[in-house]
């Protein structure tokens, strides 16, 4: 591939990046670089599911198989970016629990009331940002 195709995927998954967590970023390693380029330049870019869905689908799949931690990535992004409220975060819930099992669906379930009490103090102190529904 040139470098000017390259620099295209790295412009998009940047710029993809951006939709999915609200930060810019510049990758300095090599796994950052696939990250950015392979992961966000192409599998986020590819077909026509918005990011939003994306991200559920993601939800879905990490909370399923126990990787609290993207989840949680997941869940404070989704919130952040206005794609999720307090409601939609705790139909996921128990919603999953029937599909993913009660435990991990508890263990979401302590996550997503951690994220909204901790969004609900920070926009208390942060005039900028709206109130957490």
């Amino acid at each position: 591939m040139s470098d000017d195709g390259n620099n295209d995927r790295r412009e998009r998954g940047r710029e993809l990046m951006r939709q999915v967590y609200g930060w810019d970023f510049e990758p300095r390693t090599a796994f950052e670089r696939q990250t950015v380029d392979h992961l966000f330049g192409e599998v986020w870019a590819v077909g026509k599911l918005p990011v939003r869905d994306r991200r559920l689908i993601l939800i879905g799949l990490t909370a399923g198989s126990g990787q609290e931690n993207v989840t949680g990535l997941q869940l404070d992004a989704a919130v952040r970016m206005g794609e999720l409220d307090a409601d939609d975060l705790r139909d996921i819930v128990v919603f999953l629990a029937h599909y993913a099992g009660w435990s991990r669906a508890a263990k979401l379930n302590t996550e997503v009331e951690n994220l909204i009490a901790r969004l609900g103090e920070t926009e208390r102190t942060d005039p900028e940002h709206p109130p957490l529904p």
